[in-house]
């Protein structure tokens, strides 16, 4: 098993943080970002940078810190830790513990959310650290992946029969994708095109139209994301909101129009998407967000529309392990469970409007 050491990063690997996130075992997330750091900064976090140290390797993890009158502070390690494998969780559990209490850091607990595919074996193996499951947080902790490594015409074959077929016929009719600028009305227009959807298809609180217009902004500034619109009359009627970041290609945001004619307009959004990403060095495209793989055909899952047109592309659902807390103080965190977190996120809410995590 290996040991790990704690640290916070350097003002140099700050300062180049997103290259050594994107050099992690498994290439990083855009939640640990650069770019992400800074949005969250403006809504209520303080962004830390945390760095795992091994002879095999270091992991750099973005960690996002409040603090709580009488109790301390809660970190949420944001899709982290970043590690080879379910095996070296106990190392960080441990390596956490030891770096808040000799540097006297005062946290009550650390909200760990690593990468690691869901399995009975990985689960057993997070929970024997003594860690306690939490409710996701993220919504592709359950999600569509699809490996776009292939050259073109066979990763298009590889595709889903459904979403292949969607495609071919939104080329054949003559659909346009545009690749759009980062201008106020753009991200508008998103953002209506977006909570047009989700009313509609799910359950889920869209934030408010600052929180994606400083999201969207901070990672088309550093060339990370692209804004892809169809237009129907003049208007757009289909839009997303894509990401590179390091292998990765992630669909973050999307929308349309619930009355359109042009057929397949959306997949071929996705298809485009998908293509632009590969040019830039992903191998890795995440739909970002679907039911688990064993609530696929529920009708009453929230996530049951998108995630019919995300598996249309890719045949099988991923499900991750998702949110854990570390536990550091016992009575602390007794408190969190027992009150504390309710009242924290219902005061934060009224005053802000905004979403606690």
């Amino acid at each position: 098993m290996r040991e790990f050491t704690a640290r916070f990063a350097t003002a140099e690997e700050i300062e180049h943080w997103d290259k050594y996130v994107t050099a992690n075992p498994n290439g990083g997330n855009l939640l640990q970002s650069e770019a992400f750091a800074d949005v969250k900064q403006h809504f209520g976090w303080k962004p830390l940078h945390l760095v795992y140290e091994t002879p095999d390797y270091s992991s750099y993890n973005l960690v996002l810190e409040k603090s709580f009158p009488l109790l301390g502070k809660l970190w949420y390690l944001i899709k982290g830790p970043d590690v080879a494998g379910v095996e070296d969780i106990p190392g960080i559990i441990r390596a956490n513990a030891e770096f808040v209490k000799r540097d006297r850091l005062g946290v009550f607990a650390v909200k760990i959310e690593p990468d690691i595919v869901l399995s009975p074996e990985s689960r057993d193996a997070i929970e024997y650290t003594g860690v306690v499951k939490t409710p996701n947080l993220q919504p592709n902790d359950s999600t569509a992946l699809l490996d776009i490594s292939p050259e073109e015409n066979q990763l298009l074959r590889n595709l889903h029969s459904r979403g292949r077929n969607a495609v071919r016929r939104a080329i054949r009719e003559g659909v346009e994708v545009h690749t759009m600028e980062p201008t106020e009305e753009n991200f508008r227009s998103m953002y209506a095109l977006m909570t047009n959807t989700v009313e509609a298809k799910s359950q889920v609180r869209v934030r408010e139209f600052g929180y994606y217009r400083q999201f969207w902004t901070n990672f088309m500034d550093r060339g990370q994301g692209r804004l892809l619109f169809v237009f129907e009359n003049g208007v757009p009627s289909v839009g997303a909101f894509v990401i590179n970041y390091g292998r990765k290609g992630t669909y973050k945001d999307g929308g349309s129009l619930q009355k359109r004619s042009q057929y397949g307009d959306s997949h071929l959004v996705q298809w485009t998407a998908i293509n632009q990403v590969k040019e830039l060095g992903c191998t890795e495209y995440d739909f970002c967000g679907t039911p688990p793989a064993d609530r696929l055909k529920d009708t009453t899952h929230p996530f049951h529309g998108l995630g019919l047109f995300k598996t249309s592309f890719s045949k099988t659902v991923t499900d991750f392990v998702g949110c854990y807390d570390q536990v550091i103080s016992p009575l602390k965190y007794k408190l969190w469970t027992a009150a504390g977190e309710r009242i924290a996120r219902q005061i934060y809410t009224r005053r802000t409007g905004q979403q606690f995590y």
